[in-house]
């Protein structure tokens, strides 16, 4: 396959994948400051996908497209209020978390086994990056905001991540990248 249909290929990929992440978000369980959503399960898989450079191209559109007022983010919401909301730092950790886990995932050979390291790891990022600004946003303990913003999630997490995993190796072959 040439570079050009390459690139068509990957584009096209990038922008249902952006769909998928917006879909994501529209499924929102409200459980307090941060909702139960797929949208990170979609970011994890677009690093496991579509790789470290596609993947973060993908989740950059998809918050420029957010940060515009289109309404992709959690509830249909939308805006810079998003990132300055508990929510932001979450947001923000979408970025590196999907460029670590489609290197992982791509270093280590796209298997199952090294996927759900790399989606792990990713989702360790996204805690990271989330738990910390949701302390500063709502002025609440380190302790509490871990037990607001990351506990609750950790069950769906795991769940999410074998989906992902199980989702990604249906696709390769499918999709052939």
């Amino acid at each position: 396959m040439n570079t050009t249909s390459q690139h068509l290929k990957m584009t096209v990929y990038t922008a249902l994948f952006v769909a998928f992440i917006a879909i994501g978000a529209f499924i929102a369980i409200p459980i307090g400051p941060v909702p139960i959503v797929l949208q990170n399960m979609f970011v994890l898989l677009a690093g496991i996908i579509l790789g470290p450079v596609w993947g973060l191209a993908c989740v950059a559109i998809y918050l420029l497209i957010g940060l515009a007022g289109m309404p992709v983010f959690s509830g249909g919401t939308s805006g810079i209020g998003r990132l300055f909301g508990p929510t932001g730092g979450y947001l923000l950790g979408y970025l590196p978390a999907v460029f670590v886990t489609g290197s992982i995932s791509k270093g280590l050979g796209k298997k199952m086994s090294s996927d759900i390291l790399a989606m792990l790891l990713g989702t360790l990022i996204v805690y990271g990056a989330g738990v910390p600004w949701l302390k500063v946003v709502t002025a609440m303990s380190f302790g509490k905001a871990i037990t607001m913003g990351m506990v609750p999630f950790l069950p769906g997490d795991i769940l999410k991540i074998i989906a992902a995993a199980v989702i990604a190796r249906r696709l390769r072959p499918v999709i052939k990248l």
